[in-house]
């Protein structure tokens, strides 16, 4: 039996065993581990938030750029109307000198950097540069100039296609802080495509809890991986660790060549855990609050229902808090339950078979994890019924 698409961001781990009279193998009680100190959420948890759809776009050609995907905030497009994303970084209230030339966007030598009007922090960022056909110059005078996320740790662009240089140098790398894995550029004239996470480091109180870092494929090769910041880096310098604004905005550099880009997009990223995003394992106290969070919100669901599923509601809230009203309440339900289909036989046994099963699924698991204070009368009772009655076959 196919079922519909659910269109809500929350179900319930329960949802096997309201599906049970119509599939009785969906499940056996809840699905999954539970929750435990560091984890808000069990194992297949229906209540976790579903991811958003996001439909992705086409890979570039030399010939064209790729299509981004649905949600990327696009930055440049090829066209004179997306200039108007950019201006001058040193006077920020001007216009860029940078021109729009057969699509791209190509740096004029001498007009300084230029910058987003936009701003933002942690994401993914795609980028398409290249270098003039004809290579003039050699290390760090050909091809050179670079992207800044955030305007402070810069992503080293240059065509270092049979042109060595200092290895933290190299394109693909962190600018004085790490080379790259491999030398992935093509030649000269090519169109050279960069995919990068960029995180900021996170401070609290003036310390950092947790580093910044860049990954980054060139090419698709990955050439940075999970590096961390060390300040961002700089010229012949070493920087250290300091905090980072919340917003900048990416820069490209003019270091006197005419560098093009193209297909320019970023899509802004989740927040960690340090920082209070909703993610696997989080703090003992962040994982408190969340669990809270989700079981008031039960609670909530199950004083609009009744009977059953009033019960069933209740018991799913108390994987993820207890609370002695709820407990108190939904037991004194599983006795009424047990109450009511204990004498049944026939085909009016058979009509709630499903319906046991589902309450004695969620008993057995409740009592399994020890959410329960102890293990209640109710579930051996259902157990026995479900196997007099020949349905441990699950079949």
């Amino acid at each position: 039996m196919s079922l519909p698409m659910r269109t809500h961001t929350r179900s319930t781990l329960l949802s096997g065993l309201v599906l049970a009279a119509a599939a009785p193998l969906a499940s056996a009680g809840f699905y999954g581990d539970p929750p435990d100190a560091t984890h808000p959420w069990a194992i297949h948890d229906e209540n976790r938030p579903q991811p958003p759809r996001v439909e992705p776009g086409d890979y570039s050609s030399q010939e064209k750029p790729g299509k981004p995907p649905s949600d990327a905030i696009i930055l440049f497009d090829g066209t004179p109307a997306t200039l108007a994303n950019w201006v001058s970084n040193q006077n920020p209230g001007e216009p860029t000198k940078w021109v729009v030339q057969d699509g791209s966007l190509q740096c004029v030598p001498g007009a300084g950097y230029v910058r987003t009007k936009q701003e933002w922090g942690d994401c993914q960022l795609h980028v398409e540069w290249s270098a003039p056909t004809k290579a003039e110059g050699s290390s760090q005078g050909r091809g050179n100039s670079g992207i800044f996320p955030m305007g402070q740790v810069e992503v080293q662009v240059l065509d270092n296609f049979n042109n060595p240089t200092y290895a933290d140098g190299f394109a693909g790398s962190v600018y004085g802080v790490n080379p790259p894995l491999a030398n992935a550029v093509r030649a000269p004239g090519t169109w050279q495509v960069y995919d990068i996470v960029f995180r900021r480091p996170v401070f609290k109180d003036g310390k950092m809890i947790e580093d910044g870092y860049l990954t980054v494929f060139v090419n698709g090769v990955l050439t940075q991986d999970h590096t961390p910041l060390e300040g961002g880096g700089g010229h012949r310098a070493r920087s250290h660790n300091h905090p980072f604004p919340e917003k900048g905005p990416l820069q490209l550099q003019d270091h006197g060549n005419p560098v093009r880009y193209r297909n320019i997009w970023y899509r802004p990223l989740p927040a960690r855990a340090s920082e209070g995003g909703d993610v696997s394992h989080m703090s003992e106290a962040a994982t408190a609050a969340k669990r809270a969070q989700i079981a008031a919100g039960l609670r909530e669901e199950a004083s609009k229902l009744q009977g059953k599923d009033k019960m069933l509601k209740q018991m799913e809230s108390l994987v993820y808090t207890s609370d002695a009203a709820t407990l108190t309440e939904s037991t004194k339900a599983s006795a009424d339950f047990l109450a009511s289909v204990k004498d049944l036989s026939g085909d009016k046994l058979e009509a709630q078979k499903g319906a046991i099963r589902q309450v004695h699924g969620a008993l057995n698991y409740l009592s399994k994890f020890k959410i329960l204070p102890a293990a209640l009368p109710e579930e051996a009772a259902l157990a026995g019924i479900i196997d007099k009655a020949g349905w441990n076959d699950k079949k």
